[in-house]
């Protein structure tokens, strides 16, 4: 009896220190704040929140766990290590990601924005579902290198989150389940859709003749590959660059097992892509001049490379300008700057 008293005043004593942390202004989190809306033009989404209800608790939960280290095997990487919100959740550090004991992955960091479109995730298309994709970087010996068994004593063994699993749930079950909705909730509602295009093609908005020829060049030479609203196709392809020998990464086909497979990668989204550098599934490139510098040059693409990159051609340095000056008008401060996703241990 006296041990479940002491339970209950710890448990009571968390909760106290949680409500207090999530009446801060700026890190409250109402019902409206976790409402999914689907954009104006945006085509219906892939992952369907109604076997995972949004609610505040639960996407505080997932933005607590997508911000601590705690998920890793050493407590030094968080999600947010690598998906830094100043650059629209991708990494612009370096080219690979950097994972526990300082050790080197072998892909760029992706950058995070309208999951919930997703068909499958990771650049190789191997994860394909958005309450699984955490994972995929949690196991993986190069990036968090845990266990989820291990991952859930540790929760289990911190009065915080046993106070935040109540809350978010009504009782003090942490399960591998409910981690991973939480981060669902937490990454699903990562929309971005509110950038200075968007504002353009809904007639709230005006461009500059740059980037107006920008807008034109990219519809006829970029877009079915990167097809908007959302600016890609969610699909595999040769990107035309002479693969890495060092990191021999044969990307879609160590999937599929597929000999046509190999070197295809998924097209990434284009927004937000002046924060997203640096570019390609392996960081080559630092920035969107080197971009344009490349696939402006057919000679570069190496056989086997996709039949959609001939329609580029050649780009004069006006046309790279032009593009340029379109890719900016995709940032979305709203996206980049909404209080919900900021890191709710630096309040």
């Amino acid at each position: 009896m006296r041990t479940r008293s002491v339970i209950t005043v710890a448990l009571f004593s968390s909760l106290l220190l949680y409500g207090f942390a999530r009446d801060n202004n700026y890190f409250t989190v109402t019902l409206k704040d976790v409402e999914f809306k689907v954009p104006p033009g945006f085509p219906r989404p892939v992952y369907d929140f109604k076997n995972n209800k949004l609610s505040p608790e639960v996407f505080v939960l997932g933005r607590k766990l997508f911000y601590d280290p705690i998920l890793s095997a050493d407590s030094t990487i968080s999600c947010a290590s690598c998906h830094q919100r100043i650059a629209a959740f991708g990494h612009f550090d370096h080219p690979l990601s950097h994972g526990i004991n300082g050790l080197i992955g072998k892909r760029n960091v992706p950058s995070l924005q309208n999951l919930a479109w997703n068909k499958a995730f990771m650049w190789d298309g191997g994860v394909n579902h958005l309450e699984v994709q955490p994972l995929s970087p949690l196991t993986n010996p190069l990036e968090m290198g845990e266990t989820v068994s291990h991952v859930l004593e540790k929760l289990h063994a911190s009065p915080m989150y046993r106070a935040d699993f109540y809350a978010a749930y009504g009782d003090t079950l942490i399960s591998s389940e409910r981690m991973l909705k939480a981060l669902a909730q937490f990454t699903g509602l990562m929309v971005s859709a509110d950038s200075r295009y968007d504002r353009f093609v809904q007639g709230r908005d005006t461009f500059s003749t740059m980037e107006q020829r920008g807008l034109a060049l990219f519809r006829s030479k970029c877009a079915d590959c990167h097809k908007e609203p959302l600016f890609t196709d969610n699909l595999y392809r040769k990107n035309g660059v002479k693969p890495d020998t060092a990191l021999n990464d044969k990307g879609r086909g160590m999937i599929t097992g597929e000999e046509r497979d190999n070197y295809a990668f998924k097209v990434p989204s284009l927004r937000n892509v002046e924060r997203s550098y640096p570019y390609m599934h392996d960081g080559r490139f630092r920035n969107l001049m080197q971009v344009m510098s490349f696939y402006g040059t057919p000679e570069n693409f190496i056989p086997g490379s996709a039949p959609d990159l001939k329609k580029i051609g050649r780009l004069s340095e006006q046309d790279k300008q032009d593009l340029v000056a379109f890719l900016l008008t995709l940032t979305d401060k709203t996206f980049l700057y909404d209080r919900r996703f900021v890191d709710p241990f630096i309040q």
